[in-house]
């Protein structure tokens, strides 16, 4: 009872940092995931609890996809950013549910003590200044203060989704997931103390899904700055 009293109470204190002044911190956490892993929905509920307080994006494998459920999310692209994780972390290979924190922490995605402490270190790692706003039908993307040399990438992800499971592992199930990643593009490069502005045209459709930038050092290393725009429905 005591530990776990002092658990909470690390977890309100971290809360109390990200959202200052009602913003979420710069901290980007990855999800690899698949609706056809059956240990999958646990790490999935604790992405969407995170969601609240830093940058979460659901990222859905296709390597399950041949085990009785086809999940209408999963792209070799997700399978092929979680492939180049494993490399860069030593790991024999990839594996579902796997949470990444800024692309230097990788753990077993249903761990909440792991992700709160990997979180914590994050929030006080230098970020560039990211801002993102929509204009017209694409988004303007403004970046200062980039603390390394980084690549640029943009995610548009669904809101907030689900499916109902027929098949399976997760067979009888009803599935709910936030921030699934649709599409992911580099757009772009910045130096170290440098800035980047440029408008982005987004396709057909996307008013409805989020807007993640971030910032990663080349060959899939530290996040140094991550922004969310909610969709325009919010």
């Amino acid at each position: 009872m005591f530990r776990n009293l002092i658990f909470a109470a690390s977890c309100m204190a971290f809360c109390a940092v990200a959202i200052a002044d009602g913003v979420r911190a710069p901290v980007l956490v990855e999800l690899f995931t698949s609706e056809g892993c059956s240990s999958c929905p646990p790490a999935d509920r604790h992405l969407e609890h995170l969601d609240a307080d830093v940058v979460v994006l659901s990222e859905h494998v296709d390597y399950w996809d041949h085990q009785g459920w086809k999940d209408k999310f999963s792209s070799p692209i997700f399978t092929q950013r979680q492939e180049a994780y494993a490399k860069e972390f030593g790991l024999d290979g990839p594996y579902t549910p796997q949470m990444v924190v800024d692309g230097v922490a990788q753990f077993t995605g249903g761990d909440v003590r792991r992700a709160f402490a990997e979180i914590g270190k994050a929030v006080n790692f230098p970020k560039a200044d990211i801002y993102v706003e929509r204009v017209g039908t694409g988004a303007r993307v403004d970046v200062e203060h980039a603390p390394r040399e980084a690549d640029i990438w943009m995610a548009l992800a669904d809101d907030d989704v689900s499916s109902n499971v027929t098949a399976g592992e997760n067979k009888g199930h009803i599935l709910r997931h936030v921030a699934v990643v649709r599409s992911l593009s580099k757009i772009g490069w910045i130096k170290r103390g440098g800035t980047f502005s440029r408008h982005v045209a987004l396709p057909d459709g996307s008013t409805g899904q989020r807007i993640v930038v971030f910032l990663q050092e080349a060959g899939q290393a530290r996040v140094v700055g991550a922004a969310l725009l909610l969709p325009n429905t919010h």
